[in-house]
This record gives C-alpha cells, sequence and structure tokens, in this order.
C-alpha cells in the first residue's frame, strides 16, 4: 500500500528487510525474533512502521515523514541495526541474517545497496499463481515450445537467404548478441541478425534511450520513438531487416530455449532498467518477454516509455491464450504495414 501511495504522491520512505529464512531451528528463530523486535524498538520513530513483511522469513520497518534518502543516511541507520544485532545476538546467527532497503520513489541505485535490481519480495501483490494459472502457463510454454520449432524448420530457407545477404553487405558475423534481462531480471543472450556495422558504438543508443525514458519524449516534438531513427550505424540490407521485422527471427532459438515467449514485454537493455520506476519493473515479474506482444503491435516505435510499459502491463494483467494466438495472428499485418518501425 506505502509503495503504490508512493509511486502516485512521490512523498518518499525507506523499507528495511531483515530477511531470517536462514535460521533454521526455532529456538534460534524465536531468541533472533525477540532480539530484532528490541532492537528495532529503539532505532523506529513513532511515525515509522515495524511488523512482518513475510510471516516467519521476513521483518521489516517503513522509515516514513523523512525529506530526502541518499546512501550516507541508509549506511547510518545499517550499521546502527548491524551493530545492535552483533551486541546481542551471537555472531554466527547475526551473519545469517540478511538485512536489504529499498528508497522509494527511487531516487538513487537500490542495485548500489542491494544484490541486483528485482526484488520479487517488493511486490508482495504479484501473488504464486493458482492451479487454473498454472494450468494455462504449462499451455502456453508447449506453445512456445512447438511454435518456436516449427517456425525454425519452415523459416529455415529464409534464415540462409538472410544470413548470405548480411555477409555480402558488410563484414561481421551474420548474428548479433546482446545482453538483455528477463523474467524476474534474469540475465540472457539475446539473439537478432546483425543490422549494424561491426563494433559501431552503442554510447548514442544509451544516451537516447536515458533521455527517452526520463523525459518520456524523444528528440523531435513528435509522439515518442523507442529506437533512434535515421541511425548511421545501420547497413543497407539492416535497414531493410528492421523496416520487416526480420531481423527478430532469431529469437525463436531464444524462446526454444526457454528464455522468452512468442508473446510477453519487450526484453529491455540492463542499463534501461537501472532508470526504471517501481512500477515500471512489473513487467518483468509477471511474464517472460517476447517476441510480440500488445505494445509491438498497437504502440510499436511510436509511443512513449510510460505507455510501453502500460500496454505491457494491460498485457499482463489480461493474460489468456486465446490473447496470444490473436496478436499472433495480428503480427504478420503489422510487419507487412511497416508502422512504427524503425
Amino acid at each position: 500500500m506505502e509503495r503504490k501511495r508512493t509511486e502516485r504522491s512521490k512523498k518518499p520512505f525507506l523499507l528495511m528487510m531483515l530477511d531470517i529464512s536462514e535460521l533454521k531451528t526455532k529456538h534460534n528463530k524465536d531468541f533472533a525474533i525477540e532480539k530484532i523486535k528490541e532492537i528495532l524498538i529503539s532505532c523506529l520513530r513513532e511515525t515509522d512502521i515495524s511488523g512482518w513483511y513475510e510471516a516467519n522469513k521476513i521483518m521489516g520497518s517503513i522509515f516514513t515523514e523523512i525529506n530526502s534518502i541518499d546512501e550516507s543516511s541508509i549506511e547510518s541507520i545499517l550499521k546502527k541495526v548491524n551493530d545492535n544485532i552483533n551486541k546481542s545476538i551471537d555472531p554466527n546467527l547475526a551473519k545469517k541474517i540478511k538485512i536489504s532497503f529499498h528508497a522509494f520513489p527511487e531516487t538513487i541505485d537500490n542495485s548500489k545497496i542491494n544484490d541486483g535490481l528485482f526484488n520479487t519480495a517488493l511486490y508482495p501483490d504479484l501473488s504464486k499463481p493458482g492451479i487454473s494459472k498454472q494450468a494455462k502457463s504449462i499451455l502456453k510454454k508447449i506453445m512456445d515450445f512447438n511454435g518456436s520449432l516449427l517456425a525454425l524448420i519452415f523459416l529455415l530457407p529464409a534464415f540462409l537467404i538472410i544470413a548470405i545477404a548480411i555477409k555480402l553487405s558488410s563484414d561481421g558475423p551474420v548474428l548479433f548478441k546482446q545482453e538483455r534481462m528477463g523474467l524476474n531480471g534474469r540475465k540472457f543472450s539475446f539473439l537478432k541478425f546483425r543490422s549494424m556495422y561491426v563494433n559501431s558504438d552503442s554510447k548514442c543508443h544509451k544516451e537516447y534511450i536515458e533521455k527517452f525514458i526520463v523525459q518520456g519524449k524523444s528528440d523531435s516534438n513528435a509522439p515518442g520513438v523507442y529506437k533512434l531513427s535515421n541511425d548511421s550505424r545501420i547497413t543497407p540490407i539492416g535497414n531493410v531487416l528492421r523496416k520487416t521485422s526480420l531481423d527478430e527471427l532469431p529469437q525463436f532459438f531464444n524462446v526454444l530455449k526457454g528464455e522468452m515467449s512468442l508473446v510477453g514485454p519487450r526484453p529491455p537493455i540492463p542499463y534501461e532498467c537501472e532508470l526504471y520506476d517501481v512500477w515500471h519493473k512489473r513487467r518483468l515479474l509477471s511474464a517472460k518477454p517476447g517476441i510480440t506482444g500488445l505494445w509491438q503491435i498497437t504502440g510499436r516505435s511510436r509511443t512513449t516509455f510510460d505507455e510501453m510499459v502500460r500496454l505491457d502491463l494491460k498485457y499482463i494483467n489480461n493474460w489468456s491464450l486465446w490473447l496470444d494466438i490473436k496478436l499472433l495472428l495480428q503480427t504478420p499485418v503489422v510487419i507487412l504495414t511497416g508502422k512504427g518501425a524503425y
């Protein structure tokens, strides 16, 4: 509730989580819980909130009514809590208690003070799927595997023609590999047909994406464009591949390996995720990234970043096998018209 409120109001608060799940015996856990309660009482103000974040696993404290959050203030709180824990609890038990901090809204990079960008514990409303949803998820996996396998078999001639065209047009490999973020922030090697000259500088793209995400619009006054237009790094054959989305075909290998789905949110580059607000990250906590999706069909490269995320979340919230089939059938039409492609 507090997280959703700050997403709207931008009024900051700090969440501290103490993970005691590694304390296996009931005696050790009960002892640690009582000591941590005493420590928290001594550290918290009247306006702060403390309690179970996840019953018998994670204790949480919310520091409210704060004007600003920076790394030095977090380090100060961490030192105070750690010192008190080490004084009150046996060192062998104390080192099993994992403390993490999460600032909302994310005015600082949480990954600098914690492990990783995506902590699923921050999204308790994304509950474990029920039996019905699990069954649908299994069907989706079956559809992904069979669909990608059939696509790779039937598209083999196209793969060969495109590979020859790439080799004839410029030096370098046929495939382009790039690190992307998958479900729950897991990194994987994302495959595309190479559409750029070898050793192209990615700095201009990184700067553009940073501006696009932060400002929510491109350099022009026109509607947002997610990809750089008139990119000098792209080869002549690369322009054709991008306009027709044929450069995306190798992603069927990613689907076959289980890293992606036929339909889902667009897989981001790691440096994009560093700029995400908390609500943006939900797009990678509920679904595997996909080759096509609601954004690719309705917005593609012609929308703002926030609108793209909203479309991804709309897909996640309304997901069904029929929706996947519908989006898959609409994809060829969008590719043929080339709307929003760059």
